[in-house]
């Protein structure tokens, strides 16, 4: 592991320190101004949407940012305005400065996993990409249900002070990674074409590849079977998120979503580990399998059950959520590198990372409408519908993987 891939490791828990715990706490605060179940997923539905839209416009971006650059300046739209939920709770005001804080997470997501692809060799991609999910998901398991239980005990200013500060401080250490320095235009020194960002030359083994114009349509097209997977996943995920606090008394939301997230780290570290030693497939009917039961089993716990049984049962099903969602992560990231092809890294990245925040977005905010008509449990219940339509494409993609490397 080299110094830069360490920073960039660093970098990228420090900056998910400050975006996970919010994930929870800024539907808490706007819940606490009053917003209707609607407005409270609008909350990471609108951040989601920005955070989509600069993901779409990465490719022209990076035309004229480097990588270290984009990061740096997502890492701080990221954090600073998490200073500015303090001033008001009213809905309108909150959804603003979570839009600016989507088009930072935007930048932050897709410039760095584009840097584990240039510092980490291709042979060990799956065990960098391992690591970079831990470096994700620790501050997730550590820190989603810590802001919950915080909001409720120490406030809510300390949790906006904390997590901005640290999402700050992870665009800071950014500027200590050794780049090449150059944009998608500017020439390689030899007069190659080195594959950097919206370039169409060849790759020259650090990975990284292009996300420019030349790695466009076509190629998001040609990643969406495996997309579509984390996307309906990812429904799932930000249902929970937004709403399990709402769900649940606050100590056992916060067990369920430190069930959910911790797993989700193991099963993205296995995952990654597995796809080295084994190849990359066989993992995907198997994580859609485990989503559904698992969100299946919190939307019966919020329901029905009561008392030990509901904990139980919840964090039960916290547990197998959260591990094939991390399975889930690290099969489909891989599979969109190696589907991009060698000069495509950059637009599997930005990709996955799409499919990853737009579907969390959707489905907080799909739930919370749902939540309206049906209530909570049900609009967590009906968040597994789609995990059971695609369950038979990800068996088809597990098949057309395992036959890809006979």
């Amino acid at each position: 592991m080299t110094r830069d891939f360490r920073l960039l490791l660093w970098a990228t828990a420090s900056a998910f320190a400050g975006f996970a715990p919010l994930l929870s706490v800024v539907p808490l605060w706007a819940a606490s101004g009053g917003a209707a179940s609607g407005a409270v997923g609008a909350t990471t539905g609108v951040m989601m949407g920005a955070t989509v839209a600069v993901q779409l416009a990465m490719p022209r971006l990076l035309r004229v940012l480097t990588l270290r650059r984009a990061s740096v300046i997502g890492g701080l739209l990221l954090g600073v305005p998490t200073f500015a939920y303090l001033l008001s709770t009213g809905i309108g005001w909150v959804l603003v400065v979570s839009a600016v804080r989507g088009i930072g997470f935007g930048m932050f997501v897709v410039a760095g996993s584009a840097l584990v692809a240039e510092l980490v060799p291709p042979e060990r991609r799956g065990r960098g990409l391992g690591a970079y999910g831990v470096a994700i998901g620790v501050p997730q398991a550590l820190l989603l249900p810590v802001g919950v239980w915080a909001a409720e005990h120490v406030g809510f200013g300390v949790v906006f002070s904390v997590a901005g500060a640290a999402s700050v401080l992870g665009a800071l250490v950014t500027l200590a990674i050794h780049e090449s320095g150059r944009t998608a235009t500017s020439p390689d020194p030899d007069g190659s074409d080195m594959g950097m960002p919206g370039a169409a030359g060849a790759d020259d083994g650090t990975g990284l590849a292009a996300v420019g114009p030349a790695a466009g349509p076509v190629r998001y097209r040609t990643l969406a079977g495996s997309g579509v997977l984390l996307l309906v996943a990812s429904c799932a995920f930000g249902g929970a998120t937004s709403f399990v606090p709402l769900a649940f008394p606050a100590t056992t939301a916060s067990l369920v979503l430190l069930a959910i997230s911790l797993t989700m780290t193991v099963g993205r570290w296995w995952a990654g580990v597995r796809a080295d030693s084994e190849g990359v497939g066989p993992l995907l009917p198997l994580g859609i399998g485990a989503c559904t039961v698992g969100t299946l089993g919190i939307a019966l716990a919020a329901g029905t059950l009561t008392g030990a049984l509901a904990v139980v049962v919840a964090m039960t099903a916290g547990l197998l959520y959260g591990v094939g969602f991390g399975a889930l992560q690290n099969d489909t990231l891989v599979l969109m590198f190696r589907e991009a092809g060698p000069q495509g890294h950059g637009t599997a990245s930005a990709a996955w990372n799409i499919a990853y925040d737009g579907g969390t977005g959707a489905g907080s905010l799909g739930v919370g409408v749902v939540a309206q008509g049906v209530g909570l449990s049900g609009a967590l219940g009906a968040s597994a519908l789609p995990l059971v339509a695609v369950l038979p494409h990800a068996v088809r993609r597990a098949r057309a993987a395992r036959a890809a490397r006979a």
